[in-house]
């Protein structure tokens, strides 16, 4: 399903019981994040937040501020038009495994595939809504970014960020795009902070600029899609676009129209685009900001954006998330991605069963992952494989455990790794890149990761003694009291 628009997309959640509508005047000041913040702490994530009259400074803001829309497993569902995510994740397992067709059904459902495909190709617009309304600050617009109701989301944060953008960069020499979210600083109206790490594809993007001595064009969009926003934010493999992912997932082209002051190509619907240039060479500091990790991330040097047009609709609404001690909103996006992406997890890795990044792991710094184990030392070529894969590079603990443990299950996955380890033979340690945001490495972005097999153990892994068994009540146990409870009226 494809929402042409997020006013449509917080009208179904409102639809179907899923936002709380906030009619009162609520300050973009702190006040925003605390309310949003006991809602995303709520078992299942709460509910999605509309908060109608913010204000920016004591006075009101004409755009009302949308926050928690995709935390919760339920409103991630509803983002990408499904039930579950789970059944996108079957959608990319079918795309992968495809083979030429032996019947009538194998071909119509490998033809369904394709059609889908074909959704993902985007279409280019010469307008749209995303450009009801435009200011060029020119002379006598007085419009600017501090029109925007923008969030100081906790008390030391360094002022203003843009939390929830979607940031449109292109290669200059190979003219491929990339969609990241990088949050961005409010310095004044008409320039932010571009808070893109040196691991990020905007940053290789930047880099190339500078060796040519060019402005970088940069389009920052904010609303549309849902799809978009989880799009930027999906693990996708180095040069795989997320305009075409979105297509994919929204089964439906994405329409993209040219910006007004600069070459790059945004979708026609969002709410909001931003468009400016990064100048080579020019950096200034940025933060502090209370970021994922739950902690403040310190002042540090980013490159500057500056804004040279704001488009938007004439009813647009402000998208915006927080981040912080979990379980928050991005716990539930990181989650989805992990889902809809394990088959290719299982590509490269047949005997990966599932896996999961708990929430108290802040995304990536905790992974569980179950296997099929076959021989000694697997899960240590798992641990390493998954370490060379993209962003789970970032990822400081990996355990590994037997087929028969639920990754999903926090307290069952820390029984096997405290019960089926021993901390000298089972550990091990490595060298990686570490992500920008973490403080506790003793040098930024390079640090120490471990790894912990909490499997079974085999003979050719060094133990001479015989495995016991898991302790179990047998199944037909089970069924013979299955059935007593419910005669008794208690099962």
């Amino acid at each position: 399903m494809a929402y042409p628009s997020l006013e449509q997309f917080v009208t179904e959640l409102d639809r179907c019981g899923e936002l709380i509508r906030v009619s009162q005047s609520v300050a973009t000041e702190l006040e925003i994040t605390d309310v949003a913040d006991r809602e995303m702490k709520k078992t299942g994530g709460g509910k999605a937040l509309l908060f109608e009259k913010p204000t920016i400074d004591g006075a009101s803001s004409r755009f009302p501020v949308a926050i928690n829309l995709l935390g919760s497993e339920r409103r991630m569902g509803r983002a990408l038009g499904l039930d579950s995510v789970e059944e996108l994740a079957h959608q990319v397992q079918l795309i992968l495994k495809a083979k030429p067709p032996t019947s009538v059904s194998e071909g119509w459902n490998l033809l369904r595939q394709g059609l889908d495909l074909l959704h993902a190709r985007p279409k280019k617009v010469t307008d749209g809504p995303c450009k009801e309304v435009i200011h060029r600050f020119q002379p006598g617009d007085s419009f600017s970014l501090r029109d925007l109701p923008v969030l100081h989301c906790w008390p030391k944060d360094g002022g203003r960020f843009i939390t929830l953008p979607n940031v449109y960069t292109q290669d200059p020499e190979s003219g491929q795009r990339n969609v990241g979210m990088y949050r961005m600083q409010l310095y004044d109206g008409q320039t932010t902070g571009m808070h893109w790490q040196v691991h990020k594809v905007g940053a290789r993007h930047g880099r190339l600029y500078y060796q040519r001595n060019e402005p970088m064009p940069v389009a920052v969009c904010l609303g549309g899609d849902p799809a978009y926003t989880f799009a930027a934010t999906a693990p996708l493999p180095d040069g795989l676009d997320e305009v075409l992912f979105a297509g994919f997932i929204r089964k439906k082209s994405v329409e993209l129209i040219r910006c007004e002051s600069i070459n790059i190509e945004v979708p026609a619907d969002v709410d909001f685009v931003l468009e400016g240039y990064v100048q080579p060479g020019e950096l200034r500091e940025e933060g502090p900001f209370g970021d994922h990790t739950g902690f403040y991330t310190p002042i540090d040097p980013y490159p500057v954006f500056h804004l040279t047009a704001i488009t938007h609709r004439n009813k647009a609404i402000y998208p915006a998330t927080i981040v912080g001690v979990p379980p928050m909103e991005d716990f539930y996006i990181g989650d989805a991605s992990v889902r809809i992406f394990l088959p290719v997890f299982k590509m490269n890795f047949p005997e990966i069963v599932d896996m999961a990044l708990p929430a108290e792991g802040v995304f990536h710094n905790l992974v569980f992952v179950s296997i099929r184990k076959q021989y000694p030392y697997q899960a240590y070529k798992i641990m390493h494989g998954l370490w060379g894969m993209g962003q789970m590079m970032f990822s400081k603990y990996v355990v590994v455990v037997d087929e028969d443990c639920d990754v999903r299950n926090t307290s069952e996955v820390l029984f096997r790794l405290c019960a089926n380890t021993d901390p000298q033979r089972d550990t091990t340690f490595i060298k990686n890149p570490s992500d920008s945001l973490d403080h506790a490495p003793t040098l930024p972005n390079i640090g120490s990761h471990m790894g912990f097999d909490a499997t079974r153990k085999l003979a050719g892994e060094g133990y001479h003694r015989t495995w016991p068994e898991l302790v179990r009540m047998d199944e037909a146990t089970q069924r013979r009291v299955d059935q007593k409870l419910r005669d008794w009226g208690i099962g």
